[in-house]
């Protein structure tokens, strides 16, 4: 690790949460000079994230996995419960990792525990600049850009990386639009305790209010529960004391895994999305939440930046090798292809999931509920709506590949 600001670097990363820190990481272990500007803020208790599976091949190449793995839950299976009262209810949907030849379709592991690694890990990194300071706006010229740093000072590089989160400096400044929506819901998010073992299935519940999810953690009877409801009933829930909010809890699971306690701190996350029109700027690319924000639904939010990361990478390297400038016109163009369809292809399928549970309607409750039972019955279909869940088929990044 390194602070030096005076340098001229290959690419300068704004942002260091979970997104900013595995650009860096990917690009440095390549020998790119790289600078990570920001300030590690405290992470959140209590938030996890699921990583799929190509997400923990990029961990392991960043060499990150290790120490994340003790903290970590296999996620052998997903199961589908339809809980809406709709007409048309099909059966429960059951997916296994093991017939598509995976252990696991991911990992569930809580937020503060991943940040904590890849921190851990950058620090480690002898040609990583860490500069822990906040980012005061940026510029972009033929030839580089640059970052001015809130304690004074500049840093120099041929391309930037905006990875600040959804209310992007770098993308406000480079002037690129984006399109925002809410929805009337809010997820309330929190650590249980259970009498049965989860068995490392992860389920979801499909309700009237969005989809309420149980997903493991380690120790076979503690899950974290993301429960996406009426923005009101979300906060009357947060407000609950522990024993009610666990009786809740249990009522809405059908008493799955049995007596419930509350085992962590509580939030509630508002139900917002945002998708940039381009990825890229001038000498810039867009990555994680300052291109997509995504509900809490589905394991794509993080998943989908770590795949910005690996990607991002490999036209950076392939420029290298080639002589070329990694900040060109013709690098970014091919980027914001890649990325932009698959942030799209996501966007849309968590937003048609989440607004066919709301809408009550019967052709959306027919469509939605044939496309379980289809799901269900025919095992090709299955097998490859579970591959392109996990990572698409075409334009893996290197680094995620098996």
């Amino acid at each position: 690790m390194s602070d030096a600001r005076d340098e001229a670097f290959d690419v300068a990363v704004v942002g260091a949460g979970a997104a900013g820190l595995a650009t860096a990481l990917a690009l440095s272990r390549d020998g790119i000079r790289t600078a990570l500007v920001g300030r590690h803020a405290p992470v959140a208790d209590g938030r996890t994230v699921a990583l799929l599976d190509g997400s923990v091949r990029l961990l392991k190449a960043l060499g990150c996995w290790e120490a994340i793995a003790p903290s970590a839950a296999p996620l052998a299976e997903l199961h589908l419960i339809d809980d809406t009262g709709s007409l048309f209810r099909p059966p429960p949907a059951r997916f296994v990792a093991s017939e598509i030849g995976l252990d696991a379709f991911g990992w569930n592991v809580e937020s503060a525990r991943l940040i904590e690694a890849l921190r851990e890990r950058a620090r480690a990194v002898p040609g990583l600049a860490l500069i822990e300071q906040d980012a005061a706006g940026a510029t972009a010229g033929p030839e580089a850009a640059s970052v001015a740093l809130q304690g004074g000072g500049m840093v120099c590089a041929r391309l930037m990386v905006a990875a600040d989160g959804a209310r992007s400096p770098l993308r406000e400044a480079a002037g690129i639009p984006v399109k925002r929506w809410d929805y009337p819901q809010a997820a309330l998010t929190t650590i249980l305790a259970h009498a049965r073992d989860h068995r490392e299935i992860s389920t979801e519940f499909h309700t009237r209010k969005g989809p309420f999810t149980l997903v493991p953690l380690p120790g076979g009877r503690r899950s974290s529960l993301v429960w996406v409801t009426g923005e009101a009933q979300a906060e009357r829930l947060r407000d609950l004391d522990d024993p009610a909010l666990a009786r809740a809890v249990e009522r809405q699971a059908q008493a799955l895994l049995g007596r419930m306690a509350i085992d962590g701190p509580r939030g509630v996350v508002p139900m917002r999305g945002l998708l940039a029109t381009r990825p890229v700027g001038p000498r810039l690319a867009l990555v994680g939440e300052s291109a997509h924000v995504f509900p809490p639904i589905g394991a794509q939010g993080l998943n989908l930046g770590l795949r910005d990361a690996a990607f991002l990478r490999d036209l950076v390297v392939e420029a290298r090798h080639h002589g070329q400038d990694p900040g060109s016109d013709a690098l970014l163009a091919r980027f914001a292809r890649s990325r932009g369809f698959d942030a799209r292809l996501r966007t849309a399928a968590v937003d048609a999931l989440n607004r066919s549970l709301l809408s009550g309607l019967l052709p959306a409750d027919l469509l939605r509920g044939a496309g379980l039972l289809a799901l269900a019955t025919i095992a090709p279909l299955r097998r490859v709506v579970m591959r392109e869940g996990i990572l698409p088929r075409f334009g893996t990044p290197r680094l995620m590949q098996a």
